[in-house]
């Protein structure tokens, strides 16, 4: 289904929630124009959401709204990032990629390239306590999931010798205003080498030499979440939490009482933040318990 040319995703079994494929990377310009379009699909959707942008920070829309938020690095050089937006231990982190050998450039998005993230997804089935999603996928898969957006973004990789150890992918949103990291990973095995620290130094460079002002990595806290190792990892890389507003549209009469009752924000969200913290916990500890798994560290 597209709404004014863009794929439109619609998650959720009881309650249906519509939002722009690539969202955070895309953004709706014309929301009346986007509902009207959903209307006259005929599909059902309860809940049309839909967020503004990392420059845009004040509310533009009357309609319902609750605040999201981005990780936002704003750059005007890499230079000044590196001596006024960073600590120390960034900075070493850094160095360490370069002594150890790492070489991080911009590559072309080929066949090399797909093999390369292949094989890094298939390293290890656990990353950060939890099922890595893409473990086990095989190499077409992976291809048409990296084939997204290949107008707008850039694919860099870290190498040690002539080994892919670590990719990033930026994507760049329709006016040049920001870029988002839609994905960064590296190899377990080489986390002493720092490749992830090496991948963000080389994003930023490259928002400098195209002049996008703001570096994106996803959002700062999610839901209730309180900061965790991810979150202290976007700090010391220059990091920091932008809030936006994110809308919800009601389109069917269940959309208005599911709104009305917070059920759009999910049933963890609805449990109090220690408890579910808890469960993380023993989720992470559970998986770390399990044959063959290995924890990412960043």
């Amino acid at each position: 289904m597209k709404i004014c040319g863009r794929d439109l995703k619609v998650q959720g079994r009881l309650l249906k929630i519509g939002q722009i494929d690539g969202e955070g990377f895309e953004f709706v310009q014309d929301p009346e124009a986007a509902i009207e379009s959903i209307r006259s699909l005929g599909a059902r959707v309860d809940l049309f959401t839909f967020m503004q942008k990392v420059t845009e920070t004040s509310p533009k829309y009357s309609y319902p709204m609750e605040w999201g938020n981005f990780a936002a690095l704003q750059i005007s050089t890499f230079e000044n990032w590196w001596k006024h937006q960073v600590d120390g231990k960034t900075r070493n982190m850094v160095r360490r990629a370069e002594k150890k050998g790492l070489l991080v450039r911009e590559v072309p998005f080929d066949h090399n390239l797909v093999r390369g993230i292949w094989e890094l997804y298939n390293e290890c089935p656990i990353r950060q306590g939890r099922p890595f999603p893409h473990y086990g996928k095989d190499i077409e898969t992976v291809r048409q999931m990296s084939a997204t957006f290949l107008e707008t973004s850039v694919f860099l990789g870290a190498f040690l010798d002539d080994t892919l150890i670590g990719f990033a992918k930026l994507t760049c949103d329709a006016s040049q205003t920001q870029a988002g990291i839609m994905h960064i990973l590296s190899m377990v095995e080489h986390r002493d080498k720092a490749p992830t620290n090496a991948l963000i130094a080389q994003a930023v460079r490259t928002c400098d030499e195209r002049a996008i002002p703001y570096l994106v990595y996803s959002t700062f806290t999610y839901g209730k979440k309180r900061k965790d190792s991810l979150s202290d990892f976007k700090e010391r890389n220059g990091f920091h939490r932008v809030n936006v507003p994110r809308y919800f549209v009601p389109l069917t009469r269940f959309g208005w009482i599911a709104l009305r009752l917070g059920l759009h924000r999910g049933f963890l969200n609805q449990l109090p933040e220690p408890l579910v913290t808890k469960l993380r916990n023993l989720r992470s500890e559970w998986y770390s318990r399990k044959p063959h798994s290995q924890a990412e560290a960043l």
